[in-house]
């Protein structure tokens, strides 16, 4: 398909193997927060870090984002707090059944 392409059309389709779009695919995956178990389970990886390490591109804008995603979260609960009128959760606030 990509020879018929390239014979037609005079701007080239670069060679694309097909474990770039698993790569690809993985990457994307975990950016959007797919459990890391799952995502191995669906690669067929017997092995984590296989996922993680070798098939997971992540970089430092992925981190930044991360964090802002986390201090936006510690600052709901922060809000949280002043209109409910109540300190963190703690144990306290259970009972043992």
């Amino acid at each position: 398909m990509i020879k018929r392409y390239k014979d037609i059309y005079r701007v080239q389709m670069p060679n694309i193997p097909p474990y770039v779009c698993r790569h690809t695919y993985c990457s994307n995956m975990a950016k959007s927060g797919m459990n890391s178990k799952t995502l191995q389970y669906l690669m067929g990886h017997s092995d984590i870090g296989v996922t993680l390490n070798t098939y997971t591109h992540l970089g430092l804008e992925d981190a930044v984002d991360e964090l802002k995603r986390v201090e936006e979260l510690e600052n709901a609960r922060k809000e949280m707090e002043k209109v409910n009128g109540e300190g963190t959760v703690s144990q306290k606030m259970f009972r043992a059944i």
